[in-house]
Order: C-alpha cells, then sequence, then structure tokens
C-alpha cells in the first residue's frame, strides 16, 4: 500500500486542511505541511528499490476484462517527478504561509493545493493509463480551481477558464489516444506498452494514436501554439504559479513525453511532429519573454521557452538527448520555482511587479537580490550554475543534429539565438529590477521579507549551486535511476564534468553569453519593434475570435432549436426516435416476429393490462386537473407494482411502493405552488398531431418489445442466481447485485443523488415562493394545518414504521428489502412528522440538517471498498461469515450490511433534505401555519 498512501494522503489531506481552518487559520498550514511531509516519508521505502534499479508496482484489479485497475508504478523517472512534486511542494507551502494576506482563506488554499498535489503525483505514479488519465483530468480541474483563487479579479477567472479549456480539450484528445494505444498494444497498463515499442511504432494507426497524444502532452505543456494559457494564468497568486511553473501542471506534459519515450519516439512522425513544437515553442516563448514588463509575466514565457527547450531535446529521439532532458527538467524547477519567489517577495513588498516602477531594489532588498540574480544567472545558463550543464548538453545534441541531417545547420544557429535570448532576459530580470535607477512611484517601501519566507528560495538557490559545481555529487544518482527509466534500457555514457575543455558546445555557449549581453544592450530598437507588433502575433486573440464563433453558433443553434417550449422539445425527442427506430426496422429487413412463441395469457394479466392502459389514458384526460392527475397518477405506479409482484420481483414491488408513495408527497409539496388546473394552450390541430406521434411512438415501443421477446436471448440471470449465495453470502438476489456484484454501480448512484439532494437544497435555501390564499374557487385554506387527531396518530405510527424500516433493512440480504427500501420507509414516516405537526415542532426534536447524514452515508459506502482493497481484493469486495448467537440462532455477518448501512442513510438524508425545504416553503407563504 506504499505507493497508494503517497497519492492519497494529500488528496484525504486537502478535505482535512479545508475543514480545520474553520478553527484556526494556520492550522490548515500545519496539516498541509505534515501531509506532504507524510507522503515523502511514505515514499522513502519504495525508493530505496527504485535506486536499487527495480521498479516497483503495485496493482489492485478492478474490471481485469477491460484492463482496468488500480496499479501504482514506481520507477526512476516517477521517482524523480515525485521529489520534485513533493519538495518543492512543501517549499510552496512554507512560502505561502506568509505570502498570503489575512484576508486570503489558508483552507481553501491549501485544500486546493494538496489536491493538486495528489492529482500530480497520481499521473507520475500510474501504471495504467487510464488511472493516468483520471489523474489528469484531476490536474485540469484543481489547477482551475488554484488560479481561480483570487475570484475576484475577472483576469484570475478569465485566465482559469482558459487554462481548463485548453488543457480539457487536450485532455479529450489524449483520451482518444491513450484507447488507441491500448487497443494496440493489447493492455492499458504501462508494463505492457512499454515492452511492445516496435509492435506500436508498426502498426497502421500509430500516426493517429500519437498525433492525439501529442495534443495532450503539447497542450498541458503549453508548447506553440497552445501556449497562450500559461501567461494568463499568471493572475493565480504567486505559490501557486511557482509550483505549477516549476515541477507540477506544465511538467505534466514532459513527464508523458518522457514516460513514452521509448514507444513513440523513433519514427519520422515523432521526429518532426515533437521537433517543430519544440522548436517553435522555445523561440516565440524566448521572444516573448524579453518584452514584457510584468516580472511573472517574463518568468511565465521563458518557462514556455525553456518548455520548448525540453520538448525539442525529446524531440531529438537519441538517448543522448533525453538525458539532457531529464537533467534539464531537474535544473529548471530549481531555478523557476526559486524565481517566481522571489518575483513574489518583490510584488508582496512593493506592492508592484511592473519592471517599469521596481528599478533599484539592490538598495533595499540585498539579500534577495543575490538569491534572485543566482537563480536568474542559472535560468540563462551561466558557468558553475545548474542551468549551464543542461544547456551545454543541449548545444552538444544540436551540434550532433547538424551532422547527420542535409539541413541539420539550422537547429545549432536556433538554440544559439534561443539561448541569447535566454541571457538578455535573465540580464533584464537582474538590471532592471535591482539596478536602472530608482524606484518610481512604488505603493509600499520595499524591504526584505520575513526570514521562513525567503528559506524556501535559499533552498533552492542553495540547489541551484550545488548542482552546477558539484553535479557528480549531487543530481548524479537521480539521473542513474531516472535515464534508463524513460530509455527503458542502459543509459549511454555520459559526463557530468564542468569543463569539457573548448568544443563546439563551449563555443556555443560563450556564442549565446555574447550575443545576450548584446541583445540586452541594444534592445530599444528591439522594444520598439515588439511594441508595433504588439496585437499583431497574439495567439490569444485567435482563441477568443475562435472561442466567440464556436458560442455565436451554439448560441444560434439552441435559438432554433430550443424556443423556451417544452412541448417543442419533448415532440422534437420523440419524433427524433421515432424515426431513428423506424429507419432501424425498415433496413434491418427481418421479421417484426421471431421464433419464440408467445406466452399463454392469463386473466390476472389481462385485467391489470387493460387497468393499467385505463389509469394512463385517464391521467392524459384529467391531466388538467392537476390533483385529480396525480391521483389517478398514482394508480399507474400501484398497478406497475402490481405486475412487479406477478412476476415474482417483491423487491422491485416493495420499492416502487415506496417510491410512489415519495414522489406523491413531493409532487403534492410542489403543486400547492401551482394553479390547480392548466388553462388550454394548444388549437385543436396541434392536439391531433400530438396524438398522431403519440400513438406512433407507442405503437413503435410496443413493437419493439415484441420483436425482442419474441426472439430467443441468453440472460445472465443465471450467473447472479448460481452465484448470489457463495459469492455475495445472500439469498436476495437483487440485493446482492445492488451491494455487491454491481457495488460500484450502486455506489456511483447513491453519489447523484446526494448531488441532486444537494443540488435541489442549494436551489430552495433562500427561495420564498407567495401561497394562493384560497382554492380556484377563492374559498380560504383551512389554517388548522396540523388537525390533533392526525398528528397524534402519526407521533403513534413513528415508532412502528422505524421499526418496520429496521426490519426491512436487517432482513435485505436473504429476503426482501435492503437499504434502499428501508431508507425510503424511513424518510416517508418522518416527513408525515413534518406535514402532520409542523415544521418547528418537528425541528425542536429532530435536526432538519442532513448533510452530516449524506456524508456520513458516501463515507460508509466509500471506507467499505477501500476496506477490501486493504485486504487485497477487489474494490467493494465483500466479506461474510455466520456467527451463533446464543437464543437467536444462526446470524449472519456480512461486509455488504454496511454498504447498504451508507445506502440507507444516503437515501434518507437526501430524500429528507429535498422534502423538508419544499414544506419549508409552505411555512414561508403562510407564516402563521405553526403557531
Amino acid at each position: 500500500m506504499t505507493l497508494p498512501t503517497v497519492v492519497l494522503l494529500p488528496i484525504m489531506g486537502a478535505a482535512l486542511a479545508g475543514w480545520i481552518s474553520r478553527d484556526h487559520r494556520m492550522a490548515s498550514a500545519w496539516v498541509a505541511g505534515i501531509v506532504t511531509a507524510l507522503s515523502l516519508v511514505a515514499l522513502i521505502p519504495a525508493a530505496g528499490a527504485t535506486f536499487r534499479g527495480e521498479t516497483v508496482l503495485q496493482q489492485w484489479s478492478w474490471l481485469p476484462e477491460a484492463g482496468l485497475g488500480l496499479a501504482f508504478r514506481l520507477d526512476g523517472l516517477g521517482l524523480l517527478f515525485a521529489l520534485m512534486i513533493l519538495g518543492i511542494g512543501l517549499l510552496v507551502i512554507l512560502y505561502a504561509r506568509y505570502y498570503l494576506s489575512e484576508r486570503d482563506s489558508l483552507g481553501r488554499f491549501y485544500a486546493y493545493l494538496l489536491l493538486f498535489m495528489g492529482s500530480m503525483l497520481g499521473i507520475v505514479l500510474s501504471e495504467n493509463l487510464i488511472l493516468l488519465l483520471i489523474f489528469w483530468e484531476m490536474t485540469s480541474l484543481s489547477s482551475f480551481l488554484l488560479i481561480s483563487y483570487w475570484g475576484e479579479p475577472h483576469d484570475a477567472r478569465r485566465g482559469a477558464r482558459m487554462a481548463l479549456t485548453i488543457t480539457g480539450l487536450g485532455g479529450l484528445a489524449l483520451l482518444g489516444g491513450f484507447l488507441l494505444l491500448g487497443e494496440i498494444a493489447g493492455s492499458y497498463d504501462l508494463s505492457v506498452i512499454l515492452a511492445s515499442g516496435g509492435q506500436i511504432r508498426a502498426h497502421p494507426l500509430y500516426t493517429p494514436m500519437l498525433v492525439l497524444i501529442l495534443l495532450g502532452a503539447f497542450t498541458k505543456s503549453a508548447q506553440f501554439p497552445f501556449h497562450f494559457w500559461l501567461p494568463h494564468a499568471m493572475a493565480a497568486p504567486t505559490p501557486v504559479s511557482a509550483y505549477l511553473h516549476s515541477a507540477t501542471l506544465v511538467k505534466a506534459g514532459i513527464f508523458l513525453l518522457a514516460r513514452l519515450f521509448p514507444v513513440l519516439s523513433g519514427t519520422a512522425e515523432w521526429h518532426w511532429l515533437v521537433i517543430g513544437a519544440g522548436v517553435s515553442t522555445l523561440l516565440v516563448g524566448a521572444w516573448f519573454a524579453l518584452f514584457k514588463h510584468d516580472l511573472k509575466g517574463l518568468l511565465a514565457y521563458s518557462t514556455i521557452s525553456h518548455l520548448g527547450l525540453i520538448t525539442l531535446l525529446f524531440g531529438l529521439g537519441t538517448p543522448l538527448a533525453a538525458v539532457a532532458g531529464v537533467f534539464h527538467v531537474i535544473n529548471h524547477a530549481t531555478f523557476k520555482a526559486s524565481l517566481f519567489m522571489a518575483a513574489g517577495i518583490i510584488d508582496h513588498e512593493c506592492g508592484t511587479r511592473d519592471m517599469r516602477r521596481i528599478n533599484g531594489l539592490w538598495r533595499y532588498m540585498p539579500y534577495t537580490g543575490t538569491l534572485a540574480m543566482v537563480a536568474a544567472a542559472s535560468m540563462a545558463g551561466v558557468p558553475l550554475f545548474n542551468g549551464f550543464l543542461s544547456k551545454e548538453m543541449f548545444f552538444a545534441e544540436a551540434a550532433s543534429f547538424f551532422e547527420e541531417h542535409p539541413w541539420g545547420w539550422l537547429l545549432p544557429g536556433i538554440v544559439v539565438a534561443a539561448g541569447a535570448m535566454a541571457v538578455a532576459y535573465s540580464l533584464r530580470f537582474i538590471h532592471d529590477v535591482f539596478f536602472n535607477g530608482d524606484p518610481v512611484d512604488l505603493p509600499r517601501t520595499p524591504h526584505e521579507p520575513p526570514f521562513w519566507m525567503r528559506v524556501p528560495v535559499e533552498v533552492l538557490v542553495a540547489l541551484c549551486l550545488l548542482v552546477g559545481v558539484l553535479p557528480a555529487f549531487s543530481v548524479a544518482p537521480l539521473l542513474d535511476v531516472a535515464v534508463p527509466a524513460v530509455l527503458q534500457g542502459p543509459a549511454p555514457s555520459y559526463s557530468l564534468a564542468i569543463w569539457h575543455g573548448v568544443n563546439a558546445p563551449f563555443l556555443m555557449s560563450v556564442a549565446a553569453l555574447i550575443g545576450g549581453v548584446l541583445v540586452y544592450s541594444g534592445r530599444r530598437p528591439l522594444f520598439a519593434l515588439a511594441a508595433r507588433l504588439e496585437g499583431r502575433l497574439d495567439a490569444k486573440a485567435v482563441y477568443d475570435w475562435t472561442l466567440g464563433q464556436v458560442l455565436s453558433f451554439a448560441g444560434s443553434l439552441t435559438d432554433r432549436l430550443d424556443t423556451g417550449s417544452l412541448q417543442r422539445m419533448v415532440l422534437l425527442l420523440v419524433v427524433s426516435t421515432l424515426v431513428l427506430g423506424g429507419a432501424g426496422f425498415i433496413a434491418g429487413g427481418t421479421p417484426l416476429t421471431g421464433s419464440v412463441a408467445p406466452s399463454p395469457l392469463d386473466g390476472v394479466s389481462l385485467v391489470v393490462a387493460v387497468a393499467l392502459i385505463a389509469v394512463s389514458v385517464a391521467t392524459v384526460l384529467l391531466h388538467r386537473n392537476r390533483l385529480i392527475a396525480l391521483i389517478v397518477m398514482g394508480g399507474v405506479g400501484l398497478l406497475v407494482a402490481l405486475i412487479f409482484v406477478k412476476f415474482s420481483a417483491p423487491d422491485l414491488a416493495l420499492t416502487q411502493l415506496s417510491v410512489e408513495v415519495v414522489t406523491i408527497v413531493l409532487l403534492l409539496l410542489a403543486l400547492y405552488f401551482l394553479p390547480q388546473s392548466s388553462p388550454v394552450e394548444s388549437s385543436r390541430a396541434r392536439r391531433l398531431r400530438d396524438l398522431g406521434v403519440a400513438t406512433l411512438t407507442g405503437g413503435g415501443a410496443a413493437a419493439l418489445a415484441w420483436a425482442i421477446l419474441s426472439r430467443p436471448f441468453e440472460s445472465i440471470s443465471g450467473y447472479f442466481l448460481a452465484n448470489s449465495v457463495p459469492g455475495g453470502g445472500g439469498a436476495n438476489v437483487v440485493n446482492v447485485i445492488l451491494v455487491d456484484f454491481r457495488g460500484s454501480d450502486t455506489l456511483g448512484e447513491i453519489s447523484v443523488l446526494a448531488l441532486a439532494g444537494l443540488g435541489i437544497y442549494a436551489m430552495l435555501k433562500d427561495l420564498s415562493l407567495p401561497g394562493p390564499a384560497g382554492d380556484v374557487a377563492g374559498r380560504p385554506w383551512n389554517w388548522d394545518a396540523h388537525p390533533a387527531i392526525m398528528a397524534a396518530l402519526t407521533r403513534l405510527l413513528l415508532p412502528l414504521a422505524l421499526l418496520v424500516s429496521v426490519f426491512i433493512f436487517l432482513r435485505g440480504h436473504n429476503q426482501p428489502g435492503g437499504g434502499f427500501i428501508a431508507g425510503l420507509v424511513t424518510a416517508v414516516a418522518l416527513i408525515l412528522q413534518y406535514l402532520t405537526n409542523g415544521v418547528e415542532w418537528t425541528q425542536s426534536r429532530l435536526s432538519s440538517n442532513m448533510h452530516p447524514v449524506i456524508g456520513a452515508g458516501l463515507l460508509i459506502g466509500t471506507l467499505t471498498g477501500l476496506a477490501s482493497l486493504a485486504f487485497g481484493y477487489p474494490f467493494l469486495t465483500s466479506a461474510f461469515t455466520h456467527l451463533h448467537w446464543p437464543i437467536v440462532g444462526d446470524f449472519e455477518l456480512a461486509s455488504a450490511m454496511a454498504f447498504d448501512l451508507g445506502v440507507y442513510l444516503v437515501v434518507v438524508g437526501a430524500t429528507l433534505l429535498i422534502l423538508i425545504h419544499l414544506g419549508r416553503m409552505h411555512r414561508v407563504s403562510h407564516p402563521a401555519r405553526d403557531r
């Protein structure tokens, strides 16, 4: 359970961080730090095996036939990224504690951050592609919450929506790519996929699969032309920017390229697609970074450029290029996180990030300035800093490309130009901020930050120096395990020496350094050129135009289809179904009646069928009188329950009756606010048209049912009947299916029910509707809302109803009953107390806050499933045994009962939550009722 613990600790800790901040604001910071540290400690045992050259696999089967399971993998690559996510995450947690103001909700911030951290860990530690994709989408959602944390500024919401749109579309493409990859390899497990590279590259679907996966990676890692969302995500708090840009969100796409490198690389398609994206991103990011006046904007575009550099290295496809790519991932994480934190300190102490105003800060913040200059020098690739070493490797691979390809001379020139631009924007960061005159109209007088706010920057800058000066002792062990994991083979021979002599990479580095100084020295003409081009080279403008066109088309289509008429929408749905179903009948060319002879018709079935038709027709004819129509419609439910009894389905009959009672109460509460009768709104011609459509559709449904039932089919019921007792420990097959065989479906259904209840509660909470003073004839209502006899009777019946509910619950595993039916019986018994005794009387004895009940039900149901995982069984596997109790005799004890208890609590909580708040609206319309 080591690897799942590493992933789940931050996700579960997110809820604790959000909850505990209600009592003490700073407690959430401690929780976030402790949870992250515990996750890091939980990683250590598996990390030891990884350093010994092993790949740790921990998996639990879920749907093996579909290739789905809870499977985690830790190799060198996963370990590298997990250490960056947790290590830098811990520093960001400390930094954010001092960065965020008293007005900011620390609990909400750390909850979002931990949720995002757990999602990122899920990506880098997943063994199954589908599981990886789930965590991939979780990072998109949680990063949306982080970017929009400061929701008041419009830029924050717009940047978050843009990031979610671009990465979300990329996630859809990635889903398609993963499905194709899994089909090609015959498995969704990475162990199988990484061993099937030749088979995958030779498959006819390789190219579309590659394009889809690259779209997912490029959108996540802000590669051109999808790069524009990243600078607009700068509206997030600086701790978020530091985390997203250094070790997490944008590195997810890079991780995917590295993870699938041995499978997808080595083809012309990979070569040119990935190199093309990398080169374009490298240059575009470097160009825009130089001209940004916002300090975080400069760093954002520099991140884009460096992501392009890493992508380009993986696109080259050589083992040494992969080494350089992995090395630069580490180096970029350290210097970029420290630079963003330094930028946050400057913003925090000066009140602005505008580099035209924050000049000469060296005199006010010399210590912070020193740290920032070291990190910027590393970003520029200055010798003796970590960025220099990986950039030297990058230049060496570009030089090798020049020797091997006829047009290869272009690449060394491009990378030297990009390197010169990196030096130039790094120089601008140093010179404009810490020198270049005096500050201009700063909102605050700058000064050094608190000690603990500097500590994360100090740690990261120390790593930049340590790796730059002593790479063999600092970063080499990580590279030694990460590179073989990327290549899925032995690592090539490479050197981490600081000095390799005067060679092509060294000369390219010197040219980039000198070129960067010259570019910055002659920057004024370039700034003038950038000002003239501003607005013409704006990918965001293309995005806005495309989004506007899509929304305009969607709006026009909606206006044409949806005129606000429910009848029209139902007509379109029914006619479409009729046309498609009729086309299937006609095109099939098979006879309507199959080979199975119809069962003999008995008198009881005929009477019930005729009664059902009659009641249904009566509901339609009497629908204008809403109360009468509701009563008649209840007869439909009753007759359906009798049909279930006729076909030996008592569980379904009990459920139908319980649902019918709850539905009638719900509709009665809602109909109180509606007119008692509905006027004639349709013409005679329209009613005849609707009659014809309804008759044809009903006839089509009957024909479809006849065609299916008159043909032989193989039922799966035999499997459940045979395995209900030995496999699920219960003789009630329906209940065993719900809580065991299809327990995951039931867990999803009660989750939906809980969300529906909470959604209706949110809509009704502050809603005030005036109730009618009398009936349709003008007669006033009887203000004796709670007759004494009825109130006394329901109070006497409550214990009996609850006893029946408990009886139905306990017998449900072997006899008709179960948590769902028992929950409905309990809900009806309790809602009757509200209806007959009044809201105030009942609330004085029973809390109307059903949120804890719903939460407890979901928690119990989920924990029941997780408990089976703890014992090495698939999720929601049930266990049972038989105990002998004195007097009682043999008694079955099943874990499914705990899951059924969760179902019971959710049904009770959600049903009461809806009905209570509908009932409260009556008290709002007639406030004197409870007196």
